[in-house]
């Protein structure tokens, strides 16, 4: 007997009360860098470039720079228990479902670290079940939001009777490195926001609360990119690594690996009505239109969440889901594909079906 696919039944989502506008944000950097550096040429052209109009940060504006690594850690292990659970309890009450109702729990992070990992503090303030099973993933960067969606849904095959809650956390803001000058750490400074968001997903064998299906999902490594995206541990913290060949991987793989998995279930790109990208920032979202040949606005969503919060690492697509499924554009029959990409290098599909 075929098992019918987990569903994804509710997105909630979490931002921080200490809203930035970027111009606020980019005068005090730039007054930083200026006093490191003889000339701010490089700094004023790739901060106008990034097309971010304000950003939700993990602390109160004043409370930066923090004095070390472990002071950010301090406030990430503070923040973070707190956000994730109010995604995690709107998500929740979209879905009309209890934290009690909860068998798997996975957590996904890049900013932040901890044993126990945040997961334990957001279960306890949910008041979930001490059976729980628990999966915190560290690592992934911006493709843990479309893996963890492909993780929960991959445990619920098993168990189509089952419900998983992903929670993402993400609080870039704690990883700021003033005295690193690179172009990669300028874009970064100007670019990551801090958010939460938690998806709720539920076994084939429950009746489904609302559409998409998880029809399919495909993981894909590229080999020997390493240093294409991720961090360094420094002495000061998490320090990003962000390569300018990105954009030029992402042209020259995409749209093969996109068109293999899509004719593994009989499909063309042309059958996707729906395309849920990751908002890496304006080169790469333009290398995902250009590589697949996306018709104009295919990405709207995207573009319209990289100004209005910045890039919120694995947070970020299941933000962009949500407002996809509030908009209710879908119909009957429809296909989406999501799209994240992270450290690795490497790409996250999930396949959706209406």
């Amino acid at each position: 007997m075929t098992t019918a696919s987990p569903y994804l039944a509710a997105i909630g989502t979490a931002l921080p009360p200490n809203y930035v506008a970027q111009e606020r944000l980019t005068a005090a950097l730039r007054e930083v860098w200026a006093r490191k550096h003889a000339s701010t040429e490089r700094f004023d052209r790739i901060q106008a470039a990034l097309g971010v109009g304000g950003r939700s940060l993990a602390l109160p504006f004043e409370d930066y720079p923090l004095p070390s690594f472990a002071a950010a850690n301090d406030a990430w292990l503070r923040v973070a228990p707190e956000l994730g659970a109010a995604a995690a309890r709107e998500a929740l009450e979209r879905a009309g479902l209890r934290p009690a109702d909860v068998d798997q729990l996975l957590f996904v992070t890049v900013t932040g670290i901890g044993a126990p990992t945040a997961d334990v503090g957001i279960a306890t303030r949910l008041g979930m079940r001490r059976d729980v099973r628990r999966t915190p993933i560290f690592g992934l960067g911006c493709v843990g939001g479309a893996a963890g969606v492909a993780r929960a849904a991959d445990y619920l095959r098993g168990d189509d009777g089952g419900l998983a809650l992903l929670v993402s956390v993400e609080l870039c803001s704690l990883t700021l490195q003033l005295d690193d000058l690179s172009a990669a750490n300028i874009i970064a400074s100007g670019l990551f926001g801090d958010g939460a968001a938690a998806a709720v997903l539920a076994g084939g064998g429950r009746n489904p609360v609302r559409p998409p299906r998880i029809a399919a999902s495909r993981s894909i490594l590229y080999p020997d990119t390493e240093r294409i995206m991720g961090w360094d541990m420094a002495d000061s913290g998490l320090k990003v690594v962000l390569s300018a060949r990105l954009p030029e991987l992402i042209c020259a793989n995409l749209r093969a690996d996109v068109d293999s998995f899509l004719a593994e279930h009989g499909l063309e790109r042309r059958h996707i009505a729906h395309w849920i990208a990751h908002p890496g920032g304006p080169k790469i979202l333009r290398a995902v239109e250009t590589s697949l040949e996306l018709a104009p606005q295919s990405l709207a969503r995207s573009w319209r969440f990289l100004e209005a919060a910045g890039n919120l690492s694995s947070a970020s697509i299941l933000f962009i889901m949500r407002d996809f499924l509030d908009a209710d554009c879908a119909r009957r029959g429809d296909w989406g594909l999501m799209i994240a990409m992270g450290p690795g290098f490497c790409v996250e599909l999930v396949l959706l079906r209406w």
